[in-house]
């Protein structure tokens, strides 16, 4: 907060827009000449800042990253902007009018849900976090909308809130915590909060969550953004027991069907590499009953077929080789092909692909692709190319 107060008088805010495009290469040559004119923690601050919203530019767009704030753990563990303005727009579409957000971060969820016309109660505990949560508010024009506090999440009355969203801390002195009770605060209790709200909450989770740990009155989803898994969603007050993957830009959304496993086959001429959001909602039964495939193996999510399908929800490949594993045999095949741009895939298998790459030293005008995984329970090579 000591930090972030100077940035905000009109000397902070000036110096701010002037090392804005600062490359990194050049502070100190920067850094040396702003400190003739200003304190030099002001041209620390300044710079720092200038550094958190560069790296800020890839969530939330460069416009909205150039006048917010942002501490190094909010730029990291912050919702990526396209996520936040769809779960808003999931929310006001419920008739949600008013949120209280906890743990609320530097205020990114806020901040859609604003933009959304939704009320605003932004909760953090930290200080720090508060003030940038509430400069940030200030700086988009939606502190209207939006009050941030500072306190802890488990002792806010939310009573007069339509709904609630819990972004629990899963992170700690070691790292990503893996045991949604050991989040902060814990889950049972986010569960708690969020089926005492009137219209519903949303508790954003890991995408990881064992989904016995999914609440029977809860929807979940698991959300990617072009093609990267960011996060899972419970949803409460909305459908109990469903469970869907939604793929960004968009949105799509593909709805559990409690379809059984697919039946496992030969390789077809295509293999179908579903969405990362797809598979850890284990909706791989539901990309192959839209393709007419099947499995390679029981314990991987690749999809073969025999035609052509297209489908948003996973990637096609044309397949023209399957092999047993054999580095000696791909090199060759490689070689005979002129492949020179070589991507490597795999699921099921120990081999690393930058270590391949140097085996099978690939040279020549053309690409390909290769999976490496298992056929049947044993290890196999895949070579093709995206359908």
């Amino acid at each position: 907060m000591n930090d972030l107060a100077p940035l905000l008088t009109p000397e902070g805010r000036a110096l701010l827009d002037e090392v804005r495009d600062t490359d990194p290469a050049q502070e100190l040559a920067v850094a040396t000449r702003l400190r003739r004119e200003h304190p030099a923690e002001l041209v620390s601050a300044a710079l720092g800042q200038a550094r958190l919203r560069q790296r800020a530019v890839v969530k939330f767009g460069a416009e909205d990253a150039g006048r917010m704030f942002f501490t190094p753990n909010g730029v990291e563990q912050s919702t990526r902007a396209s996520v936040a303005v769809y779960r808003a727009r999931r929310m006001a579409e419920a008739g949600i009018t008013s949120v209280a957000d906890l743990c609320c971060g530097i205020g990114g969820d806020a901040i859609a849900l604003a933009r959304a016309g939704i009320r605003v109660l932004a909760v953090d505990r930290d200080p720090q976090t508060a003030a940038v949560a509430r400069a940030n508010a200030d700086a988009l024009g939606l502190s209207g909308l939006v009050e941030v506090r500072e306190a802890d999440v488990m002792d806010v009355d939310t009573t007069g809130f339509d709904a609630v969203f819990v972004d629990p801390a899963r992170r700690g002195g070691r790292g990503r915590i893996f045991d949604p009770e050991a989040y902060s605060p814990p889950l049972s209790w986010a569960v708690s909060a969020a089926r005492r709200a009137p219209r519903g909450a949303a508790l954003k989770v890991a995408p990881g969550i064992p989904h016995e740990a999914v609440p029977e009155d809860a929807e979940a989803e698991w959300i990617s953004d072009g093609g990267d898994v960011k996060e899972a969603v419970l949803w409460f007050g909305t459908e109990p027991g469903a469970v869907r993957a939604t793929l960004l830009p968009g949105p799509r959304t593909l709805l559990s069907r409690g379809l059984p496993d697919p039946e496992v086959r030969p390789p077809g001429r295509y293999l179908y590499e579903p969405d990362g959001a797809v598979i850890r909602a284990h909706l791989v039964a539901e990309v192959a009953d839209r393709v007419g495939g099947g499995l390679l193996d029981p314990t991987i999510a690749y999809v073969t077929a025999d035609a052509l399908h297209p489908t948003p929800y996973a990637t096609a490949y044309e397949i023209t080789d399957h092999l047993p594993f054999n580095v000696k045999k791909l090199k060759a095949l490689l070689r005979e092909r002129g492949v020179g741009v070589l991507t490597v895939k795999k699921r099921g298998s120990a081999v690393e692909p930058e270590e391949l790459r140097k085996k099978v030293k690939p040279q020549g005008p053309h690409a390909a692709t290769v999976f490496l995984t298992r056929v049947a329970g044993g290890p196999a090579m895949l070579i093709g190319h995206p359908a």
